[in-house]
């Protein structure tokens, strides 16, 4: 099955979801091309599609089935964070520093020297943040930014796009923290890992996270 290009003078038109397949062994790449503009975005996110590529091609957009999805009263906190939260280990904020948390989501890990935090989706999340739809949770040890998630804000559904830690236990307090907010019901994790599993991660079907999205955007 051929993939739709997104058309340059419509920066709202997605192809319906249902069009989307697996490639390279991952499910849910529905559209190819387009922008990085932030009615494009928003567009995307309020039909549960999101951009993910690397350097080498051309912007893809995906909206996988099933979608890794957490319920904020369903968010696991341990023994041992729950521990560390009581000690006050961490200093949390809202949009302190977005920006140093993007970047700093965007550094090479694990032995990988590339990313797929770019520097024009760094650029194009940035105006979504001046614009009041991106937000950032950072996380604090003194003065020193050692943890942090950044995403889409859809109504009460926070878009999780990358979160990154400098020490042990620092990405999970930033989780979590945006779980018990009280501002969303939901965090959208995209696809599931290990770690996310772990910190309460469940599999929902694409067309129950539309209904959630669409929820959010009609509220």
């Amino acid at each position: 099955m051929e993939i739709a290009a997104l058309r340059n003078d419509d920066p709202t038109w997605f192809p319906p979801l249902d069009a989307a397949i697996s490639a390279d062994g991952v499910d849910g790449l529905l559209a190819v091309g387009g922008d990085l503009s932030s009615s494009r975005l928003l567009a995307a996110y309020r039909n549960a599609i999101f951009p993910w590529y690397d350097e080498s091609g051309p912007i893809l957009w995906w909206s996988p089935d099933p979608r890794a999805v957490i319920f904020a009263d369903a968010i696991h906190v341990s023994k041992s964070m729950t521990r560390l939260i009581r000690r006050q280990t961490f200093r949390v904020t809202w949009n302190q520093a977005f920006d140093q948390v993007v970047r700093q989501c965007a550094m090479p890990r694990g032995g990988n020297p590339g990313t797929w935090i770019l520097p024009e989706m760094i650029e194009a999340y940035q105006q979504l943040h001046r614009d009041g739809d991106a937000q950032s949770c950072e996380v604090w040890s003194g003065e020193k930014l050692v943890g942090g998630i950044y995403g889409v804000t859809i109504g009460n559904v926070f878009c999780g796009e990358s979160m990154f830690h400098r020490e042990p236990n620092a990405s999970k307090m930033a989780l979590i923290s945006v779980a018990q907010c009280d501002r969303f019901d939901v965090i959208d994790c995209q696809f599931s890992s290990r770690h996310l599993l772990s910190m309460g991660a469940e599999m929902i079907s694409r067309d129950a996270f539309v209904r959630l999205v669409r929820s959010a955007v009609s509220k």
